[in-house]
């Protein structure tokens, strides 16, 4: 019988819902070295305050942490290093027209499952203060209501 790995299938970005309001989604590749994609696979990363930036028609993602395991060793330069995205023509340039209207481009997730790892990416617009405000008083008011269900 064959024993099945305690993998934690994705990585989230909880910050990102909070701090943006989202828009369209995409699912990329990402191009990872071989002791990233074992620590990613372990679960030893973040994507917290990380972003995509578009450098001469590629998509790069810019400071998500890639933190070392318990078998091998990822160097301090390198867990914050820049990693270049794969997606086709036609996705870059919609998002860089997103990005000239003023939108960012936020990572949402690592997905962890089968042989590839990829990261889901959307356009967002920044939240002001008050914004983030009455959603943290929405999200109150929900909770009490069910509570009270």
């Amino acid at each position: 019988m064959k024993k099945k790995k305690n993998t934690p299938g994705r990585i989230v970005n909880r910050r990102a819902r909070f701090d943006y309001e989202l828009g369209n989604d995409l699912v990329a590749g990402i191009m990872l070295s071989g002791r990233e994609t074992k620590a990613l696979r372990q679960g030893h990363g973040h994507l917290r305050g990380s972003f995509v930036t578009v450098k001469d028609g590629e998509l790069m993602l810019t400071n998500a942490t890639i933190a070392s395991g318990k078998n091998f060793i990822i160097p301090e330069e390198e867990q914050t290093r820049s990693r270049k995205l794969l997606a086709n023509k036609k996705q870059i340039n919609a998002l860089t027209d997103s990005k000239k209207q003023g939108n960012t481009i936020v990572p949402l997730e690592f997905i962890i499952s089968g042989r590839f790892i990829k990261v889901r990416i959307a356009t967002g617009r920044g939240k002001k203060n008050y914004d983030k405000r009455e959603s943290l008083k929405k999200r109150d008011q929900m909770r009490d209501a069910a509570r009270n269900y």
